[in-house]
């Protein structure tokens, strides 16, 4: 089906509350920036792109424009109003939200990618609160929402290979009336699609040439001798036996001087990975490229993959490949990578099909732009059941984000760092109307609101570790976020 004609929209109608227009065009002389600045503008909004293994753009990138519904926890909102969350079913109460918009499926004749349309968003660390009985140390100074999740009326999914976009709009559902209109809108959509537009250097915030972000000293909630203080605790409790690893982190702050779309367009630049997202969300904004899948699941197929070991890339193929071995011979490497391998195999057990759950790719190198990680693939088969936000809440948080074993590890965490977390530690990413999930850990991310930009950072914590060195490695994951920072104000004034 190249299109939903009025007969298929009638019949659609008396089942469904939104049915889907759709439509494409080609889209050779466009950027995905481009596209999201002439179908976004300032407007709330999303843009997911992927660069696979550092250097292949992914096939598809995908915008979200006109938000017509939002599912905040511990509030939810919708086109509607607001009600009351106060279930401790977070994720389950999403799954109902979506499910009462009511959106037709769009028919697999239309051949469009497994994501066209549904909530987009992030959930944060503290999330597994709901699911897991923690202690309540730190304390909660941002007062951020645990979820936000936004369904946009419009989804435009642009596909690299084809050169090609594909415009969604979700219609109301009615008669004849109701799908003139709904053809109507998109039309407009796709006239500002069409329109030449010139990128501008910044928008929406004036950026102050004499006050770069490379002349201002962040402040964080770790100072270095409390951080080394928390990294001596963590030995001792590893010492005794309590956990085998456990990730500290600290938050870094500073002023943020230029229109946050500039820094996620840095960051894509100079950090390419497989999770780039841009999210402009009520209060805040959020840019991130992170290189770490969380969960996938389309279908029955659930999938999660484990990153743990890095080098940095060679200046060329052969010292690459000697530092790729380098890698894979490192005991300490490989052993933190066996950790976070069976806590992915432990985790998918819990929601797959007894005996389905298996490893198919296992300590493998994978290239990225300036550094190779070993990746490993458990995979398994989602039993009949489970759904794939229970999938989500079974693996949250990542391992790398918490340690081993990771409810010890999380309960030390919650003791020893002096806030919460907030959307740092959790997963970014979608959840389809039928259903499918794709989602990264939230690292490498930068989070804008109230004229600030705020970056987390962490180290794993081990038997031998050196405190100064571990909160120097905090230190340099943070600098590569504000080189991203310095960038976007000195390119983009």
């Amino acid at each position: 089906m190249d299109k939903m004609n009025l007969d298929e929209f009638l019949r659609l109608s008396r089942e469904y509350r939104y049915v889907p227009l759709w439509t494409s065009f080609h889209a050779d002389e466009d950027t995905p920036i481009t596209l999201y600045r002439k179908l976004v503008g300032d407007g709330l909004g999303y843009l997911l792109e992927s660069v696979e293994r550092g250097t292949v753009l992914g096939r598809y990138s995908f915008v979200g424009a006109e938000p017509m519904a939002f599912f905040t926890w511990p509030l939810v909102q919708s086109e509607e109003g607001a009600r009351g969350g106060a279930g401790r079913e977070p994720l389950a109460e999403l799954q109902k939200w979506l499910d009462g918009l009511q959106v037709a499926p769009i028919p697999e004749s239309a051949r469009l990618p497994r994501f066209y349309g549904g909530a987009v968003g992030y959930y944060s660390y503290d999330l597994i609160r709901y699911y897991e009985e923690l202690p309540e140390n730190s304390v909660d100074d941002r007062q951020l929402p645990e979820m936000v999740q936004m369904v946009t009326r419009c989804t435009l999914i642009i596909d690299h290979l084809r050169h090609q976009g594909t415009l969604v709009y979700l219609a109301e559902a009615g008669d004849g009336e109701a799908y003139q209109y709904g053809q109507s809108q998109m039309a407009k959509l796709l006239e500002k699609l069409r329109r030449s537009t010139e990128l501008p250097a910044s928008v929406g915030t004036e950026s102050k040439a004499d006050d770069a972000s490379g002349k201002v000293q962040p402040t964080s909630t770790f100072d270095l001798p409390s951080f080394c203080q928390a990294v001596e605790r963590c030995k001792e409790y590893i010492a005794a036996g309590d956990a085998f690893q456990i990730v500290l982190s600290q938050r870094f702050s500073m002023p943020l001087k230029t229109d946050p779309l500039n820094v996620y367009r840095s960051l894509r630049s100079l950090n390419p990975s497989p999770y780039l997202f841009y999210l402009n969300l009520p209060g805040m904004q959020m840019a991130g490229s992170s290189p770490e899948a969380l969960i996938r699941v389309e279908g029955r197929r659930v999938e999660t993959h484990p990153i743990a070991g890095t080098r940095p890339r060679g200046k060329d193929a052969e010292e690459d490949q000697r530092l790729a071995e380098e890698l894979l011979q490192d005991e300490k490497e490989r052993a933190e990578h066996l950790m976070l391998v069976d806590l992915g195999r432990n985790d998918l057990g819990r929601v797959c099909e007894i005996g389905s759950v298996r490893v198919e790719r296992f300590m493998e190198v994978e290239h990225y732009s300036h550094v190779m990680h070993i990746v490993s693939r458990v995979a398994g088969e989602l039993k009949a059941s489970a759904s794939a936000l229970e999938a989500l809440a079974r693996v949250m948080p990542a391992g790398t984000l918490s340690g081993a074993p990771k409810i010890r590890a999380m309960e030390i965490i919650d003791e020893l760092e002096p806030v919460r977390r907030g959307p740092y530690g959790g997963a970014v990413g979608y959840l389809s109307f039928d259903g499918n999930l794709d989602t990264c850990i939230t690292i490498r991310t930068v989070l804008m609101r109230d004229g600030k930009a705020e970056i987390q950072v962490g180290a794993g914590i081990v038997a031998d570790s050196v405190p100064e060195m571990e909160y120097q490695e905090t230190v340099n994951k943070a600098k590569a976020l504000f080189e991203a920072l310095a960038k976007a104000e000195e390119r983009f004034r």
